[in-house]
């Protein structure tokens, strides 16, 4: 049994955190939450038991604690997950603080668990889009390899937490954004995070980076476009995957059919193909529209589909812990 931490619990992830915690029915002797000082004092009902949300400052290093998943941010996590983690507190981040760092493990546990070991206590969390993709590519990888991968994602408003929901919200109301620079109701946008001077965003570049890191493949081409689309949740992702082996679409079927963490879900003729609302409260990758580029050799197109604020963030992080523990992970 082990004493747990979340810390951030009162925001999307965190309280997705707790809720997946629950129903994994993790070996939890205590569940220690922290969270800002206006939401100290609340009491938050787990399993019938009201648990106190404490206010996160230094006295959280003289707590008992053997396990904390952080959701609150890059700034709170560099102040406080780094000594944590030296106190012998397994630390699973769920910011980008960590992510690239040499020597923390960039862990998605059906694709590099491998990764996971006693002696590393920080563990990054993936980009929530970068998490679904590497699901779907990572037996194709294994099985025939990769020369280049091409994104196109089209993210729900809840990757952006509470704010972006409450911006399409207003926006069907007729009210102007608040949180996005333009209205996102009966819109899209192509621009996730801040423009960096290669002309990307810093999302698309997190999905490119990190691709890279958990697949073990540096020089692996990979290229991204991120688009925020008016879906209250569950992020898509089309990829087009170039092998370095050649592979029918019949082959390539199967690897995913029998992948773990993916749902082929794939018939055209019956007009069968993942949406959002098939993947919401799932920890699952559901994976259609599969089908041969014909313009390019070896290569094929996928379409990517799973709940960003579950497998995209808390259920990858309990996940993790469970490997941390020993346990085999629960979906």
């Amino acid at each position: 049994m082990y004493n747990v931490a979340v810390v951030g619990a009162t925001g999307a992830v965190g309280q997705k955190m707790i809720e997946v915690l629950t129903e994994y029915e993790f070996p939890i002797n205590e569940l220690l939450l922290y969270a800002s000082a206006r939401s100290a004092g609340k009491t938050v009902q787990v399993n019938g038991q009201d648990i106190v949300i404490r206010e996160l400052s230094d006295l959280i290093y003289t707590d008992a604690i053997d396990i904390a998943l952080f959701s609150a941010g890059g700034s709170i996590s560099e102040q406080y997950a780094p000594r944590l983690s030296e106190q012998g507190v397994i630390v699973i981040d769920n910011s980008s603080a960590f992510r690239m760092q040499e020597g923390i493990p960039l862990v998605v546990p059906e694709v590099n668990r491998v990764e996971l070991s006693p002696d590393k206590s920080l563990i990054a969390n993936p980009n929530c889009s970068t998490i679904q993709s590497v699901v779907a590519l990572a037996p194709l990888s294994d099985v025939y390899g990769l020369t280049r991968v091409a994104y196109t994602s089209y993210q729900a408003v809840s990757g952006s937490g509470q704010k972006g929901i409450d911006d399409l919200e207003r926006g069907a109301q007729g009210e102007a954004p608040q949180n996005y620079p333009y209205p996102i109701y009966n819109n899209v946008l192509p621009h996730i995070d801040v423009f960096l001077e290669n002309g990307y965003t810093k999302e698309e570049q997190k999905m490119i980076d990190e691709t890279r890191k958990i697949l073990n493949a540096p020089d692996l081409g990979v290229t991204a476009t991120c688009v925020r689309v008016p879906v209250r949740n569950s992020h898509a992702v089309s990829i087009t995957v170039t092998l370095e082996r050649g592979a029918t679409l019949e082959e390539v079927r199967a690897v995913l059919a029998d992948a773990p963490g993916v749902v082929l879900m794939d018939n055209p003729t019956e007009l069968l193909y993942p949406t959002p609302l098939d993947t919401n409260g799932k920890d699952e990758v559901y994976v259609g529209r599969v089908r041969r580029d014909d313009s390019q050799p070896n290569t094929f197109h996928l379409w990517c589909v799973a709940d960003n604020v579950r497998k995209g963030a808390a259920a990858n992080a309990v996940q993790i812990a469970q490997c941390m523990i020993g346990q085999t992970t629960a979906k």
